[in-house]
């Protein structure tokens, strides 16, 4: 969770004036032009300068070693640290260094000699950069270590938030004075971008890569998680324990993480690697659900992406208030609340497996082969997003990775009305911003597209060769083409240049015309996105599918002009073109189609996508026939979501006597709860007997929460006498579904003391059900 601005310093010292035994060093500037009197910023509507550009940082040293020893102060939400960091010149001699260190108090700054401390001279610039002068020149592969003892104040630092990460303090108290009664006392921390630098002093960037030592001493009631393996841990004789984390393999810094709580830990281990399930006591026993399928993902990416989980070991790990959705720290994932369910609220849902599986492939791309700068985002992303995909498709069938990437497609198509920019975005302005539906969805969704175009046996070749050939290094986007072209011996640049660095994506009208006098079909395709804000022409090896008379003609067309028109001899008039029948364009196909042809589709496409296109097209056509037949026919698919799909097209107008009962049986039978529900919620609209009796018979034996949930709501329409047992056999649950649909019945009893129900049951209800519950709470309150 996983959702940057960054500017190049390069440092120039210039003078050096001595205070006792701190002395102010000349601050680091931007490398600036000579000054000029400038007339006009812009002549002849030509710009004066250079488009915004985010380099990475410059590497003057390169950390070797970091080590930790931390206590916590909870009344003022402070960390009382000492930290010994190991470096060396990255190339050139050096003579000082500047590290990130954020609103801290400074006590010692040393370097180490011969095991005795050093004073060094340094200038805190802005309380956010150390610049510290050394005791002497150091040349590459010489190393130094450093000493700084420091209090870091995270609570007051200076808020960069983005609406992927909401906070930037880095490290996070929860009810640190304990009066909350309702939420556990914990402490952890979100790294990313570069907000570690918080609590420690480091070269806080991505390019940087060091290995760990993290010393916690905390209250021995708290349990603790770290990066890498716990070496020791001590009682003391004041009621606290020290704990000693150690990773002997190297990260980037914003990948360190802690975690400090009261929890419960179920250990496992996945061949010699030690796993362990974070989980508030309460949730024990849910602890395998809550982090689903933990072991066979594992198997999964190891064979597939060609190298084996690279690491000591993977720990998981859930916190109250976390600001992102979850987080890849190394060895060490953090996920937020909503993660933690009951075996039983998890039936059926897929979103804990497909947040795991995206966390632990970041444990290879993102972790193990890091981005150069967060510029490249999304090579961390794309590929933790795609892999959530990947995941699907072995676990579940293509048809359920392609209703997975549909949802992706829409979010960024969605997101990308108000806003678009590269993949590889140098310019962006604030850094947290790449966190976005293009680092995430597009990216995946490109990654897809390039499978697609050089072939399975290749794309996952290249990604076995990119993490063997770039592991425990920084890349940036051309070392993952050139490895594409090594491996398929294809020039690629095209692919990259259009959908890596050029903004946007097509936009593809399509416009059918059958001239029967000549018997042939001019299929027109034209380019229509907005040239000022993307390429005004995609190169796009595209298939085609046209159907005519019982037969179908394919080919692969390139599309690679503003407007073309391609023409087939045809022995008939088609009944439907489809374009795109691989369903890997990131963009937009227009193309209108009768009721008839939709039908066709939805029965002859291969594949869910152009399926689950018929069955949404269809939803606004005059057409009933056709989209009451369709919809039928969607009852009995093989997929789930198309049989979700089909039951909501039906017109509640055109429930007959034999369409209910078939919806009744899949309201008690059919294999997955999604559907289930669906039934239930259609059969809401007609008031039988039959429907009273399948409701009851859902809430004595149904698991799923939300299929109780609309057959209790069915049943306190239709038959309020019979839904009042259940009502009292369900209110003291926690499960927010039951909880909403209790209170729309209290809202038809019109009993004001019925609020205190609402107000005792506000904090189990989750996001989607929020606004729900709290407009009953209103109708209510107004009786």
């Amino acid at each position: 969770m996983k959702y940057f601005f960054w500017a190049i310093i390069l440092i120039s010292i210039t003078s050096y004036s001595c205070k006792s035994t701190q002395s102010t060093q000349a601050k680091q500037q931007p490398n600036e032009a000579p000054s000029t009197e400038v007339t006009s910023s812009v002549i002849n509507n030509i710009p004066n300068s250079l488009p915004k550009y985010n380099a990475s940082h410059s590497k003057r040293n390169k950390l070797i070693h970091t080590k930790l020893n931390l206590k916590f102060n909870w009344e003022n939400e402070t960390v009382i640290g000492e930290a010994w960091i190991k470096l060396t010149p990255h190339f050139y001699p050096s003579e000082q260094v500047t590290l990130d260190a954020k609103g801290f108090t400074l006590k010692n700054v040393s370097i180490l000699k011969n095991g005795t401390k050093k004073a060094l001279q340094y200038d805190y610039e802005n309380q956010q950069l150390l610049h510290i002068l050394l005791d002497e020149i150091y040349q590459k592969g010489e190393e130094y270590e450093l000493y700084i003892s420091y209090i870091a104040h995270p609570k007051e630092t200076r808020e960069n938030n983005g609406s992927a990460i909401r906070s930037s303090k880095g490290l996070f108290f929860v009810n640190a004075d304990g009066q909350d009664p309702d939420k556990p006392q914990q402490i952890w921390t979100q790294g990313e971008t570069e907000h570690n630098s918080n609590w420690f002093p480091t070269i806080d960037k991505p390019n940087q890569r060091t290995t760990q030592e993290v010393i916690l001493t905390v209250q021995d009631r708290f349990t603790t998680l770290s990066n890498g393996l716990l070496i020791n841990s001590f009682k003391n004789n004041d009621g606290t324990r020290t704990d000693h984390w150690k990773m002997d393999q190297p990260h980037a810094p914003y990948l360190f993480m802690l975690a400090i709580g009261e929890y419960t830990v179920i250990k496992d281990r996945w061949k010699d690697i030690e796993l362990s399930y974070y989980v508030e006591p309460e949730y024990k026993d849910h602890a395998k659900a809550i982090y689903k399928y933990t072991h066979e993902i594992l198997d999964f990416f190891s064979l597939k992406f060609g190298v084996e989980y690279p690491w000591s070991k993977l720990g998981q790990v859930i916190v109250r208030d976390f600001v992102s959705g979850a987080m890849e720290n190394t060895t060490a994932v953090i996920y937020n609340e909503s993660f933690q369910h009951t075996t039983r609220e998890l039936i059926d849902k897929t979103k804990n497996e497909r947040v795991v599986a995206h966390e632990l492939a970041h444990h290879w791309f993102g972790d193990l082969v890091t981005l150069e700068s967060w510029a490249n985002t999304a090579l961390n992303e794309s590929f933790a997003n795609y892999s959530e995909y990947l995941w699907f498709e072995h676990k579940y069938g293509k048809d359920m990775a392609d209703h997975h990437l549909m949802g992706e497609l829409q979010g960024y198509l969605s997101s990308a009305r108000n806003n678009i920019h590269p993949l590889i975005h140098f310019g962006y302005l604030n850094k947290q911003d790449m966190f976005d539906s293009h680092s995430y969805n597009k990216g995946g969704c490109i990654l897809h597209m390039l499978r697609n175009e050089i072939g399975d046996e290749a794309f996952f070749e290249g990604l076995k060769q990119y993490l063997i050939d770039h592991a425990y290094t920084d890349v940036e986007a051309h070392e993952l083409r050139l490895i594409f072209e090594d491996i398929t011996g294809e020039d690629l640049n095209w692919f990259f240049n259009q959908w890596f660095f050029s903004a946007g994506h097509p936009v593809l009208e399509v416009t059918e015309t059958w001239n029967e006098a000549k018997d042939v079909l001019e299929l027109h395709i034209e380019q229509t996105q907005d040239p000022e804000k993307q390429p005004a022409i995609f190169q796009l090896p595209l298939k085609v599918a046209i159907h005519y008379g019982g037969e179908v003609f394919t080919e692969t067309i390139n599309i690679n002009k503003r407007s073309e028109t391609f023409f087939y001899n045809l022995p008939l008039e088609p009944d439907l073109v489809l374009l795109d029948t691989d369903n890997v364009l990131v963009g937009e196909i227009i193309q209108a189609k009768a009721a008839e042809s939709l039908q066709l589709q939805f029965s002859k496409a291969d594949g869910l996508i152009h399926k689950y296109e018929a069955l949404v097209q269809l939803k606004d056509s005059d057409n009933v026939t056709a989209k009451v037949s369709t919809a039928i026919s969607a009852l009995n698919d093989s997929f789930w979501g198309i049989r979700k799909k089909g039951i909501e097209l039906i017109p509640s107008s055109f429930l007959n006597k034999q369409l209910c009962e078939k919806l009744r049986d899949i309201a008690i039978n059919d294999q997955h709860s999604a559907v289930r529900q669906a039934a239930f919620k259609k059969l809401s609209n007609v008031v039988s007997n039959a429907n009273i009796n399948i409701a009851k018979q859902a809430l004595e034996n149904e698991q799923a929460y939300p299929v109780l949930g609309e057959a209790l709501y069915l049943l306190s329409n239709q038959s309020y006498d019979d839904a009042k047992p259940y009502i009292g056999k369900f209110k003291d649950t926690k499960q927010s579904q039951i909880l909403t649909t209790i209170g729309y019945v209290y809202t038809k009893e019109d009993k004001i003391e019925q609020l205190q129900f609402f107000k005792d049951n506000f904090k189990h209800i989750d996001g989607v059900q929020n606004f729900t519950f709290a407009q009953y709470f209103v109708d209510l309150a107004k009786v």
